[in-house]
């Protein structure tokens, strides 16, 4: 008889007495048949240090209420498979959540409840088998369940984009939001931090557009400037789908002077520690605090349409940037409601509008008809109720170019 090679050990249980996870043995049986073991802490410290051990896709601690005074065998245990790249699943029966806490910060990749529910080890070995995910802040790793609850540490220096309408209805606050979702939704940015502040005190509507409550916090925000930290900005602003943090607009309507350039200086300093990217939704008026803004911008983008109230406001609007010798070049004009392709004489009016302004139109979008305004009343970005509209298509466009500009700049500068 030729006898066959057994079959290589793929995973193994480490725990004190393996007979008190009954249920375990006979899970793991059906999930690996033969191709397990079962070691004690001390046997698992010399294997896992083993060249045999390197094969192994998991190890399944199991312990108990009696196991926590070996908290620290536990431990090495738990460093020692993840020296060796070996993923590390507890089975845990009644056992506090302090050392429950303690094991998952060393590194455990999973957790299961003893006496285990129906299937719960088999779904547990196809996550570990998944390749490693990074997971956006905010999720909890023990329930999966995203919590919200980030806690920033001023680590990031983030890019500030400031919109500002250069006249009432250009569809500023639109572009704003819409362009903050888009570059939450790009792919491979689940781990940047994004962030919408609406600094139209008066009459700001990004709460009303993305269909969130105003906090009362954002008026003990502006009203204390010097006091605010990481923790206070966090707390006053709300999350769009988990995903997006909105500093809305005050519940009630404040005089655009009650912040000065100072206070609104701290709060963009504070967002840029803490966000990657930074969308300032303007008021129409420029304000004393206008500069502090612009100032600290990385992009101006100002909106317009072709009429003649936007040509005059613009010119105006260029003069003043220019009589204070403020940086006037980092204005982008964005031309909203842009005429269609096949519309030549319009465009002609667009070329000719450019020219006498002596400006350059960067950006020009596209009309989105009645799908955009019902978006806006349903409390929803354009992506989420109009995916395939022409609009959201060129901010798409538009959030992935500034992303990968920034990504570039980011290698530059490393």
């Amino acid at each position: 008889m030729v006898q066959s090679d057994p079959a290589p050990i793929l995973a193994c249980t480490i725990s004190r007495d393996v007979q008190r996870f009954d249920l375990l043995i006979d899970d793991m049986e059906q999930e690996l048949g033969e191709a397990w073991g079962d070691l004690s802490f001390e046997d698992a410290l010399v294997f896992l240090k083993q060249p045999d051990s390197s094969g192994m896709q998991f190890v399944a601690i199991a312990v108990d209420s009696e196991d926590e005074s070996e908290l620290s065998k536990m431990n090495d245990v738990i460093k020692a498979a993840k020296a060796k790249k070996i993923k590390v699943l507890l089975i845990a029966n009644q056992v506090s959540p302090s050392v429950l806490y303690q094991m998952q910060k060393l590194g455990a990749d999973d957790f299961v409840p003893y006496p285990l529910p129906e299937g719960a080890l088999h779904e547990a070995i196809e996550r570990l088998r998944k390749p490693s995910m990074v997971m956006p802040e905010g999720y909890d790793p023990t329930t999966g369940i995203f919590t919200g609850v980030i806690k920033l540490k001023g680590d990031r220096s983030g890019v500030i984009l400031p919109v500002h309408g250069m006249a009432g209805g250009v569809g500023a606050t639109t572009f704003a939001a819409n362009l903050a979702w888009e570059l939450c939704l790009l792919p491979g940015t689940e781990n940047l931090r994004i962030c919408v502040i609406d600094l139209d005190l008066q009459f700001g509507s990004v709460a009303t557009y993305l269909d969130l409550p105003r906090k009362e916090a954002v008026l003990e925000v502006l009203s204390d400037t010097a006091g605010l930290d990481a923790d206070s900005l966090m707390k006053s602003m709300l999350t769009f789908n988990d995903r997006l943090h909105v500093l809305t607009a005050p519940t009630d309507m404040l005089p655009l002077d009650m912040v000065n350039a100072e206070d609104i200086g701290h709060l963009l300093d504070m967002a840029q520690a803490n966000f990657d990217f930074v969308i300032v939704d303007m008021p129409h008026t420029v304000v004393a605090w206008t500069e502090a803004v612009l100032t600290r911008s990385h992009l101006y983008f100002a909106l317009l349409e072709l009429d003649l109230r936007s040509a005059q406001n613009v010119l105006r609007f260029i003069r003043a940037l220019k009589a204070e010798a403020l940086p006037h070049e980092k204005v982008r004009y964005v031309l909203n409601r842009a005429p269609k392709f096949t519309d030549l004489s319009a465009k002609a009016r667009v070329k000719r509008m450019a020219e006498s302004l002596d400006i350059v139109i960067e950006i020009q979008l596209p009309d989105g008809g009645d799908q955009v305004t019902q978006a806006n009343d349903h409390g929803l970005p354009i992506a989420e109720n109009g995916a395939r509209n022409p609009l959201r298509k060129e901010l798409q466009k538009l959030a992935k170019s500034l992303y990968d500009l920034n990504k570039s700049a980011e290698v530059g500068r490393a």
